[in-house]
């Protein structure tokens, strides 16, 4: 555990000026606006007004008044967004995520790359700080100094923060807030949202299991309203005509890391039946990334602790929308990496993987989304020259 977080050492300057297009640099300079709003607490997501935001920024957060959904209400819960429809041809978003970040110098590293890539919006996933209690709002000022008070730097919750031992998650969220329109659920615990606003390609899905808050330990498991509430998000997704979906929560389950299935077998045979697209985690210190898996005839469930061949959809790098899950480990975004496991039972399941021995290298996922394509590479902010690349197409009638 390390103390609050501390500046980048003098030959790491503060992150230049973001090479953007022209519709991101006025993003910019009205995001800041909504910038000095605040949450207080662990607020629900909020929709920030949008009438003079160029199309850039309006992409990602405006569209038609919300129509009435079916989900499973817990608290936090806002409205839905609208139904998606068709998204246009030309309709395409930019995402980034990484988890378990620190204040080191690959942290700064890490996010001046990411200020570079013209993300339209990032999802970090859990274990910010590591630093004392009270050091939260410090934190959020190592990060916006980097990519500015606007930039939509969307939390979710890790271990370390959402039971206060390094932060609390509620103070983290109040001063980086949600900047996306149209999410549900609550900021930084559970919420979802859909990208981009108007006519939504992706929904991203955001879940906390096996996580201890203040109220006690989150469970997914069959039967429990969190699992009811993730299912339901990503069936309203299929029911909206939204093109993919992405589940984000901090624990894994498969890894080659040092720790087990703490986010809970059901959950990730919920996530793999339902053929999720991608699921993002970190909590181990580490990059690792499984094939396309499936679920079906030879394959009954993906278990925890063994191989399957039979559960593999794809192995390459050229996969079918809709064929099955890949799962993506990213807990790379700062603090000291750890060893891959390359004995792991489990290690027939994966297809990349870096850490510790093994071209150690600080970095985020990188997810280009257009109607057909989900283009996703791991981008690198400092350490090693590790890479990993993937593609998923949809066909025309799926």
């Amino acid at each position: 555990m390390t103390g609050p977080p501390t500046p980048l050492p003098p030959d790491e300057p503060s992150r230049p000026a973001r090479p953007r297009l022209a519709g991101m640099q006025w993003r910019r300079a009205v995001v800041c606006v909504l910038g000095m709003l605040t949450l207080v607490g662990a607020a629900a997501c909020t929709t920030p007004p949008s009438p003079t935001q160029p199309p850039s920024a309006a992409a990602l957060t405006t569209g038609p008044d919300p129509a009435p959904a079916t989900t499973s209400a817990l608290p936090g819960l806002i409205r839905p967004p609208a139904t998606a429809g068709a998204p246009t041809p030309s309709a395409r978003v930019h995402l980034t995520a990484a988890g378990d970040y620190g204040a080191t110098a690959a942290t700064g590293g890490v996010l001046r790359a990411l200020g570079a890539s013209g993300s339209d919006a990032h999802f970090a996933l859990g274990d910010l700080s590591y630093g004392s209690p009270g050091g939260e709002a410090s934190w959020c000022s190592f990060v916006t100094s980097r990519l500015g008070v606007g930039f939509p730097f969307e939390l979710l919750a890790g271990n370390h923060e959402s039971d206060g031992s390094n932060g609390s998650i509620d103070r983290f969220a109040a001063c980086l807030p949600n900047r996306l329109g149209g999410a549900v659920g609550q900021y930084a615990h559970q919420y979802y949202v859909d990208l981009p606003r108007s006519t939504p390609l992706v929904r991203v899905v955001l879940v906390s299991p096996g996580l201890t808050f203040p109220d006690g330990t989150w469970s997914y498991a069959e039967g429990s309203a969190r699992y009811a509430w993730t299912a339901d998000a990503i069936d309203g997704a299929r029911r909206a005509g939204i093109r993919w979906v992405v589940v984000a929560m901090h624990e894994p389950c498969l890894s080659m890391g040092r720790y087990g299935c703490s986010s809970g077998p059901d959950l990730q045979h919920l996530l793999v039946s339902k053929r999720v697209d991608l699921v993002l985690s970190g909590h181990e210190h580490l990059y690792q990334r499984t094939k396309q898996l499936r679920e079906g005839a030879g394959c009954a469930r993906v278990t925890v602790g063994s191989y399957s061949p039979a559960c593999v959809a794809d192995a390459d790098t050229s996969m079918v929308a809709g064929a099955g899950t890949v799962f993506a480990t990213v807990g790379t975004g700062g603090v000291a990496l750890r060893q891959v496991a390359t004995a792991d039972p489990e290690r027939g399941y994966f297809a990349a993987a870096s850490g510790t021995g093994s071209k150690p290298t600080y970095g985020f996922a990188d997810l280009r989304v257009t109607s057909d394509e989900l283009r996703y590479s791991f981008v690198r902010g400092a350490g090693g020259g590790f890479t990993d690349s993937w593609v998923l197409r949809r066909t025309p009638s799926l």
